[in-house]
């Protein structure tokens, strides 16, 4: 049981591949700085597979936490650098290795021409470290180290080109937006704390079992803690109003797109949730607002997507709604539902950023894709597997996009905690994801071309490109398989898997009045919509981009001012920069500088030491060379000082 014994191999692996490449890289070859960056994240990967042959094997019924040091003791607080290993674990650490392992070598062939190559590398393999601490954390306060060291290194790679001003300005936004919600996060932990007495896992669930749950009707601090570490959720994984930093996040190169927002980071809100489940199950309004957040956002996020023309910010806002589902499914207790989703939309919006990056890559880097068109038959690898993950995110049986939003969707309808708004809030959010990713097919890949063909000489990508894209086309067909035997009456192995997990969770959701085989029945009948509604999607999206391709400009001339509003983005980011960025950067100018800095801090400096200046030139004077004027100081001062002691002495008497 080696890996159970000494989980820390896990995370030194990445570690010391950024460690090595950040220190030694730049005087090494590419060929180099690839094997140590992609030597590292294999063997954390293999390591993962290793750690999961042990687990099953000894096949616990709790979780196994490796207990290493004492990192901070003050008083009766308490935080040991602790890790942990169950199945929620498992399900993240092979999501996020191996996707990360496939970023890596898609990235050799991306950013194969790009300076600062060895940077770029050390700040994947540092981001794969802090993002698996996150994920094996045995306590609040390591999952927030790696809570925050994802923040910084997506600070570091969204801003990779430095010397490009949008991508610089796109890294501190997303920096500054998701400090916002970790603000929330940080006070959450610190009440967490204050409730429970620790801030391990095991501890604060096991205190929680013994409180009273919260009601609809009175929160208290359960609901509190939940909702303040849900604050920092929708920083971090984009939900509203806190979505913003993440399309300008796409400045950043694409595979960083692919692996921290599409695969692993933004997906951390939603495995916090799902990891702190026995504190949501027993606060309902805390589920309640996660999952009305989750569905406005998703359907919020889908309607900008229709109108975008960047194919990456297509992605981007496909990502920003897909989130929306995972937090939806948590909100109405379907905790399984929401963490297969976020496995599949590993696979399936990992590889569509990665083919994105293909097509770019193919146009000599234009990214409007209004500029494309009919390259379906000179990229056709980059088309068929692009072709996959449209179809598994748009939800058409057998991909594996269709079983995890059909749960999602079904559990939002008929489950315990169902709601029949927010399904249907879900259902066009469907309808519009199915439309603006077929929109994208057909606007990059057919028609005929809009690129000037003697300028742009269109290509496929290299094979260290293609190859992952292959391999995740495959898991997003195959990826959602674990639950298709529950179709035929079977078991859904993914959920069975999690169970122990979510077993607190389910204790407290309300019994189901449908007998076992209504409730089958119910939900073929909701998957059949569901399919049918992405089927509508498909059909409106090929009547306009390949029936009718003027059909589009007419209808946005006839709904001129809709058109405009969803195409400005509903002018979220000018409303933010009117009521908060320009009035605090008035404050800070013409408050802070001007009067608290210039005037309060520097007048106080600079007075005292014009005072020290004007009476050290007056004192300076003292000191004339006359030895007369000495003599005459002399006899002053002894008078002055023997009637000072005369009078001493008088008074003493």
């Amino acid at each position: 049981m080696l890996l159970l014994n000494h989980l820390w191999i896990i995370l030194a692996l990445p570690l010391a591949g950024a460690a090595i490449n950040g220190l030694c890289g730049k005087r090494w070859p590419k060929s180099a700085v690839n094997g140590v960056a992609i030597g590292s994240v294999s063997l954390a990967f293999l390591a993962v597979a290793e750690l999961v042959r042990e687990y099953r094997a000894l096949a616990p019924d709790h979780a196994v936490i490796g207990d290493y040091f004492t990192w901070i003791l003050a008083g009766p607080f308490r935080v040991d650098f602790a890790l942990q290993v169950d199945q929620l674990t498992i399900v993240m650490l092979l999501t996020v290795s191996f996707v990360g392992m496939l970023i890596h070598i898609y990235s050799t062939g991306y950013m194969a021409h790009e300076g600062g190559y060895y940077r770029f590398f050390c700040y994947l393999n540092l981001f794969m470290f802090f993002m698996l601490t996150l994920v094996m954390a045995a306590n609040l306060v390591v999952m927030f180290v790696g809570w925050e060291g994802v923040g910084l290194c997506s600070y570091l790679l969204i801003g990779f080109w430095f010397l490009k001003k949008s991508a610089a300005d796109a890294g501190k936004k997303a920096f500054i937006v998701t400090r916002i919600g970790d603000l929330g996060f940080t006070v959450g932990i610190l009440l967490a704390f204050w409730t429970f007495r620790s801030v391990a896992f095991g501890a604060m669930f096991g205190a929680a079992t013994g409180m009273q749950p919260d009601t609809m009707g009175h929160a208290g601090a359960l609901t509190a803690i939940c909702l303040l570490l849900f604050a920092g959720a929708i920083g971090k994984s984009a939900q509203l109003p806190l979505y913003v930093w993440l399309p300008d996040a796409m400045e950043g190169p694409t595979p960083v797109s692919a692996l921290i927002h599409a695969a692993t980071m933004v997906t951390a809100g939603v495995y916090m949730v799902a990891r702190m489940n026995p504190l949501f199950s027993r606060a309902p309004a805390a589920m309640l607002v996660v999952a009305i957040v989750g569905a406005a956002t998703a359907l919020y996020s889908a309607t900008i997507g229709l109108m975008q023309t960047d194919i990456k910010k297509v992605l981007a806002y496909s990502t920003v709604s897909q989130l929306g589902y995972m937090f939806l499914a948590c909100g109405v207790g379907a905790y399984t539902a929401g963490v297969f989703h976020l496995m599949t939309h590993a696979f399936f919006k990992g590889l569509l950023f990665l083919a994105a990056g293909s097509v770019i890559h193919a146009m000599g880097g234009e990214q409007d894709m209004r500029k494309m068109g009919g390259l379906r038959k000179k990229i056709p690898v980059t088309y068929w597997t692009m072709l996959v993950a449209t179809i598994a995110i748009a939800g058409f049986p057998p991909f594996a996009g269709f079983f995890s939003k059909d749960e999602i969707l079904a559990s939002a309808y008929s489950g315990p905690y169902a709601n029949r708004i927010l399904w249907a809030v879900g259902l066009a959010a469907a309808a519009l994801t199915s439309f603006y990713m077929f929109r994208l097919i057909f606007l990059t890949f057919f028609g005929k071309p809009r690129y000037d063909e003697h300028k742009v000489h269109v290509h496929e990508s290299p094979k260290s490109m293609l190859v992952p894209c292959a391999i995740l086309a495959i898991l997003s067909t195959v990826g959602g398989w674990f639950a298709a035997p529950k179709f035929w009456g079977g078991a859904d192995y993914f959920k069975n898997f999690l169970d122990p997990v979510f077993a607190s969770a389910a204790s407290l959701a309300p019994a189901s009045t449908l007998s076992e085989e209504a409730a089958h029945t119910l939900e073929l009948q909701l998957s059949a919509v569901a399919v049918l509604v992405a089927l509508a999607g498909f059909l409106v999206a090929w009547w306009f981009y390949i029936r009718k391709p003027e059909a589009p400009k007419r209808l946005a001339q006839s709904l001129h001012g809709l058109y405009t509003l969803i195409l400005n983005k509903y002018y979220v980011d000018e409303i933010y920069a009117a009521l908060i960025v320009r009035p605090l950067l008035w404050i800070s100018t013409n408050v802070l500088w001007h009067v608290v800095d210039e005037r309060v801090i520097d007048g106080a400096v600079n007075g005292a030491a014009d005072s020290a200046r004007g009476w050290g030139g007056q004192l300076r004077r003292l000191q004339s060379g006359n030895e007369r004027s000495y003599a005459s100081w002399v006899i002053i001062g002894a008078v002055g000082f023997t009637v000072l002691l005369l009078g001493l002495l008088r008074m003493g008497h």
